[in-house]
């Protein structure tokens, strides 16, 4: 990403902006062209584009908070309410005063990547893209020089919390929860592609942008880098390459020319996570391993190899034939060439078959992780295991 200072404002300037801005003129504000003059800059990119069909004169229904009311809401950013931090700034779990309601809140580091447009294009797609697995966003505070914004706490953390690097008293994610939280990702994906108008390309798509909550249920975060994707004849987005190593897909980090399918190849790369339990990049493995896709692109042409992709936390304890064919969607989503990724409502398809199909490690084979080869389970073996 990257450095946008912010202008330092008014929050009613802003805010007024916020609320001024039709549902149909989104495409204007998620434009790489805006820049820290954000008056102006509203005026001018909402004039580049017609109203939508329908007309529609919607205002952004988030919340505008002061910035004394989360800092009260966080007991003025108290260390204990810490839940992480990255480039962006740093995360708390706070309560709201006026509605009692538990949220997390991000507060943008000013002097850092987050800038301006970035905490526009969140609020913009946030407040008028809704799916039960996208965050919600309850609201915003742009108070001087202050940028916040306000999502539902989620309790179980991120995706990357459950698969990496995990304390020896957590609970490891078994195969059918990986499964159901891998459908639903795919399915957050797919109302961006298939059911925003125009189609939202991600382009952030990463284990710790998938939030879980009650249940395990997945939820994309983070639209910061969010685009509008092609229209009518247009095969592709231009614009400079950003998002995260490893999860970038190779044509995009080229040529700048980003797709839906650029989506896609990311979300391969977070299936393989899933599926392995192994880092899209981790340096400590050496040469030929440390790349998540460099070293599962041979095993994809040898089925017999399948079984040492499985993750060594699941302990033999999942479907031979699920496996398979969950490898075989995040080999054809990791296509080198990106006219031969599948679309994401495909990827949808399958995965809602695989997770359908519901493991049971009482009654189901537990499989040799070295040699593939289904080991069965005693009444006794099964209860010891328990």
């Amino acid at each position: 990403m990257g450095c946008f200072p912010c202008s330092g404002q008014s929050s009613k300037n802003l805010n007024k902006k916020l609320n001024d801005v039709p549902k149909d003129r989104i495409a204007s504000i998620a434009s790489d062209r805006v820049k820290l003059n954000l008056a102006a800059d509203v005026k001018k990119e909402a004039s580049l584009k017609e109203a939508s069909k329908d007309g529609g004169s919607d205002h952004i229904a988030a919340h505008t908070f002061m910035f004394r009311e989360l800092a009260a809401a966080t007991k003025n950013f108290l260390a204990d309410c810490l839940l992480g931090e990255g480039g962006f700034g740093q995360v708390y779990k706070g309560r709201l005063e006026s509605t009692n309601q538990v949220v997390a809140i991000k507060q943008l580091d000013r002097n850092g990547i987050q800038g301006n447009r970035e905490f526009l294009v969140e609020v913009l797609m946030l407040s008028l893209l809704h799916h039960p697995n996208l965050v919600n966003l309850i609201g915003y505070c742009a108070d001087g020089d202050q940028r916040l914004l306000v999502y539902e706490y989620m309790p179980l953390g991120s995706l990357e919390d459950h698969l990496h690097d995990l304390p020896p008293d957590t609970k490891r994610l078994d195969w059918n929860t990986r499964m159901k939280i891998a459908t639903g990702a795919a399915k957050g994906l797919e109302y961006l592609h298939d059911k925003a108008n125009p189609p939202v390309i991600y382009r952030d798509l990463k284990c710790s942008n998938i939030l879980l909550g009650e249940d395990c249920h997945p939820k994309l975060s983070d639209f910061g880098l969010a685009k509008l994707g092609p229209v009518g004849d247009e095969t592709h987005v231009s614009t400079r390459v950003m998002g995260t190593y490893g999860y970038c897909a190779p044509e995009y980090a080229r040529t700048g020319q980003l797709t839906l399918r650029s989506d896609v190849y990311s979300f391969g790369v977070v299936l393989l996570e899933i599926i392995t339990g192994r880092r899209a990049i981790e340096n400590s493995r050496g040469a030929g391993e440390y790349n998540l896709v460099a070293w599962a692109r041979p095993l994809f042409k040898d089925r017999r190899k399948f079984s040492l992709m499985a993750d060594p936390l699941l302990h033999g304890q999942y479907p031979v034939r699920g496996l398979y064919q969950a490898l075989a969607v995040a080999a054809m989503c990791v296509q080198e060439e990106p006219t031969m990724r599948p679309l994401i409502a495909d990827v949808v398809t399958a995965l809602s078959y695989l997770a359908s199909q519901k493991y049971n490690p009482e009654t189901q084979p537990v499989q040799n992780s070295r040699s593939g080869s289904s080991t069965p389970r005693s009444r006794r073996e099964q209860v010891r295991g328990r």
